[in-house]
C-alpha cells in the first residue's frame, strides 16, 4: 500500500503543506514562543476602549432621546388630526349634535370616544372611528393607562391655562416641564 502511487501523491502533499505553514509561521511576526499579551498591552487597550466609550455614550442618549421626541411628535399630531376630523364631521352633521361621546362644542368629551367610535347621523346604523388607539407618551409614565398619560385643554378653558374644564378634549399636550433637545418645553408642542 505504501508503495502505491496514490499514497505517494498523498504524502508529497502533505509534506509540501507542512513545509509551507512551517515557512509562513517563519516570516510573519507570529512567534509560537510567546505566551500571550503583557500587562502593559491589556491596559492600553482597555483604556483605548474606555475612551470610546466615554465619547460613544453622550451620542447613543442624544439619539435616543431624539426618537422619543419623534414619536412624540407623531403621537401629538395624529391624536390632534383625530380630534379635528372629528370636530369637522359634527360641524357637516356626519355625527349627530346631541351624541352621547360629543359635547355641545362638538369635541370628544374623552379620547377614548376617538378610539371607540360614535353613531353616525344617515338612515343605516353605523359607528366612525378616529383613532385605533391611543398612543403612549414616550416621556409619560409607562404604569398608566396611555389616556392617563397626557394632558388635555377643553374649549371652554382660558388660553395658556394649565388645568383641564373637562368639559371635552379641544387640544392634548405632553404634561411636565421637561425641555426638549432644542429648548422648548414638550408641553408648549
Amino acid at each position: 500500500m505504501k508503495d502505491s502511487p496514490r499514497f505517494s501523491k498523498i504524502s508529497n502533499l502533505t509534506t509540501r503543506i507542512g513545509n509551507f505553514i512551517r515557512f509562513e509561521f517563519r516570516t510573519s511576526n507570529f512567534r509560537l514562543d510567546e505566551d500571550g499579551f503583557s500587562l502593559v498591552e491589556i491596559l492600553m487597550a482597555l483604556a483605548i476602549l474606555a475612551i470610546l466609550a466615554a465619547v460613544t455614550m453622550p451620542y447613543a442618549e442624544t439619539t435616543v432621546r431624539r426618537d422619543k421626541e419623534l414619536e412624540l411628535r407623531q403621537d401629538l399630531r395624529q391624536m390632534r388630526g383625530a380630534i379635528d376630523q372629528f370636530h369637522d364631521d359634527w360641524e357637516n352633521g356626519v355625527i349627530p349634535k346631541l351624541g352621547t361621546g360629543t359635547s355641545d362644542d362638538g369635541f370628544p368629551k374623552t379620547l377614548a370616544v376617538l378610539m371607540e367610535g360614535v353613531e353616525l347621523s344617515g338612515p343605516k346604523p353605523s359607528r366612525q372611528k378616529y383613532l385605533r388607539r391611543i398612543p403612549e407618551n414616550p416621556f409619560g409614565d409607562k404604569g398608566l393607562p396611555p389616556e392617563e398619560q397626557w394632558a388635555f385643554h377643553s374649549y371652554a378653558d382660558a388660553p395658556g391655562s394649565a388645568f383641564w374644564g373637562g368639559q371635552d378634549v379641544y387640544d392634548v399636550y405632553c404634561p411636565g416641564d421637561e425641555k426638549a433637545l432644542d429648548g422648548s418645553y414638550y408641553h408648549d408642542w
